[in-house]
């Protein structure tokens, strides 16, 4: 076979070498799945949790809003990453950084250990997420890049949508712990694997970052979480949680000031000139504040008022699973018929209402019509994330289809946060205000017993309300999107 032969069917790294790229995608799938898996296991081991260090709901939530804010922070900083570092060597550090973590909320004692691996996992994933879906990008010609990239966002999708079930399977057979332990082996053989089959293959310069556009977005992001997250054990007239509001509303715009005066900012914000992906990547971060923070609060549901085991709550949420990682391919095929504004308009419809039926819920609502309605739930879901994405990305020149996708996954990430801190908040701040005080579990504790737990559905409703107002106004900006040139 002669050489230009063997380097038209090979594909060449940036060293000039030949590699394997099937097995190349393959290391990156395995990590990046088990990486992503861990971002929503944990929301069914919140009771579990609660009972072993003695927290409350607004506490224990912390675990996933603080790993999603981590993330959000890292994905821009990764930017910088991919121009300056091997790409091989920058997967494999993040794989390492996340089993660190992984090893910390394995041998936890207290919650402040546990809390800090979680969010040293959230800037492992925080890096395997955007090195992932570049690299997908980069390594395929343009003829396979729309499978390539369907099958990224089916593993990015689906992972965290079966989370919640394998994490019930576990518990009921094995401690907490094992959550952890069952994701180290994976890691171990991703990093003994990706030795040996990832490459550079991503041109590599001297790129400079702004730390001080870093230590703001910390600092701003931050701080706007922490006083959402608040809420539930303070009120919105508690200096604790207006103050740091403030200063977090503050901070972020002098960082979004910074952004667009610097040659060299953190996130390219210039992006948002244009209005369809302005409007794309509102619509998807509203989508997931009420995806994020509902798929967290229904476990509680589930465990606390239901009583159900985590297994059964886990499997509560299984439909809905399998029908956003088999829509994700799919809603592909039919955004190229209908667009991205029809799709999202259905699907937004179907999120708005489906949501906003949990809204009436009481403790003894059949759980078959919990999995039907939730089901449908991620149907409208999928019929919006990856139409609306691919919309918002299409409004790009190819010079900022880089900038536009770090700017997505940060806003999506910091978004969903926040909307996940929202949701526990008023849940938890509605169901202290209707708990009955003690004289009642003194005089009566059978009554008290009965009006604490309609205080607990009551505090449920509510968050599925703000989850449904979320999603409404997700279908009125659906609106705003550009009719599909294909449309009558």
């Amino acid at each position: 076979m002669s050489e230009k032969k063997r380097r038209t069917d090979q594909p060449i790294d940036q060293n000039g070498r030949p590699y394997n790229r099937l097995l190349l995608v393959f290391t990156m799938l395995v990590g990046t799945f088990s990486t992503f898996l861990t971002s929503t296991m944990l929301t069914t081991a919140f009771p579990t949790l609660m009972t072993s260090f003695n927290i409350s709901a607004n506490t224990v939530q912390w675990l996933t809003t603080g790993f999603m804010l981590v993330m959000g922070i890292v994905i821009p900083i990764t930017g910088f990453f991919l121009q300056r570092f091997n790409s091989k060597n920058l997967y494999l550090s993040a794989i390492l950084i996340f089993s660190t973590g992984t090893v910390m909320c394995l041998f936890a004692t207290n919650f402040g250990m546990i809390l800090a691996g979680r969010l040293i996992q959230g800037a492992g994933v925080g890096i395997t997420a955007p090195v992932y879906q570049t690299i997908m990008t980069s390594i395929f010609p343009p003829s396979k890049r729309g499978a390539a990239m369907g099958t990224a966002g089916m593993v990015i999708g689906l992972a965290p949508a079966i989370g919640p079930t394998l994490a019930g399977w576990i518990l009921m057979h094995y401690s907490w712990r094992m959550l952890f332990l069952s994701i180290l082996p994976i890691s171990l053989v991703v990093l003994i694997m990706g030795w040996f089959t990832l490459r550079k293959v991503l041109p590599t310069q001297k790129a400079p970052i702004d730390w001080l556009s870093v230590l703001l977005s910390v600092l701003g992001f931050g701080s706007m979480l922490f006083a959402f997250s608040s809420v539930g054990d303070y009120q919105w007239t508690d200096p604790i949680v207006y103050v740091t509001l403030t200063v977090g509303v503050i901070v972020v715009g002098l960082f979004i000031w910074r952004s667009l005066k610097i040659n060299n900012p953190l996130l390219q914000l210039k992006v948002f000139k244009q209005r369809e992906f302005t409007l794309s990547a509102a619509l998807v971060a509203v989508s997931f504040m009420s995806m994020n923070g509902f798929t967290l609060i229904l476990p509680l549901y589930l465990q606390t008022i239901r009583g159900e085991t985590p297994l059964a709550s886990g499997l509560t949420l299984l439909p809905g699973a399998i029908v956003i990682g088999l829509m994700n391919p799919i809603t592909g095929r039919i955004f190229d018929r209908l667009g991205a504004r029809n799709m999202s308009i259905a699907g937004m419809f179907l999120l708005t209402v489906i949501t906003g039926s949990f809204i009436p819920i009481t403790a003894t609502t059949p759980v078959i019509d919990i999995v039907c309605l939730y089901t449908v739930r991620m149907l409208g879901i999928s019929m919006v994330m990856m139409p609306v994405t691919t919309t918002g990305m299409n409004a790009l020149p190819l010079n900022l289809i880089s900038d536009g996708t770090v700017v997505n996954n940060t806003a999506r990430q910091v978004f969903a946060s926040m909307g996940t801190a929202v949701l526990v908040s008023v849940m938890s701040n509605v169901t202290m205000n209707n708990v009955p005080n003690q004289a009642v579990a003194k005089a009566t504790p059978i009554l008290f017993k009965k009006l604490a737990l309609h205080a607990n559905v009551v505090g449920f409703r509510y968050a599925f309300g703000i989850a449904t107002l979320f999603a409404f106004i997700g279908l009125v900006m659906a609106f705003f999107l550009k009719p599909h040139k294909g449309a009558a």
